[in-house]
């Protein structure tokens, strides 16, 4: 992704935090906080979930798919041991 879409994912993030539509995500924070990351790192990841999910909709030009973004925030925190291990 693009880290120049970074400061504008995570104000979509602000947005869906206070959002009656989007409750799972300040469940998602809250749990993320919970484990210890640090709220920066937490909102980051979340972020990083939809840039994923906005991408998978550009490429598709299909609509915005709620579900499989759901199921990437339930699926965090990201340890980044992925990376790690892709690049040994």
């Amino acid at each position: 992704m693009n880290d120049d879409l970074l400061p504008d994912l995570l104000a979509a993030i602000e947005q869906q935090l206070t959002s009656p539509q989007t409750p799972y995500v300040a469940k998602t924070l809250a749990r993320l906080l919970k484990l210890g990351l640090d709220e920066t790192e937490a909102k980051t990841q979340i972020a990083l979930c939809l840039g994923e999910e906005m991408d998978n909709l550009l490429r598709t030009r299909k609509g915005f798919d709620e579900k499989a973004y759901r199921a990437s925030l339930d699926a965090l925190p990201d340890s980044g041991e992925e990376e790690e291990e892709e690049e040994e």
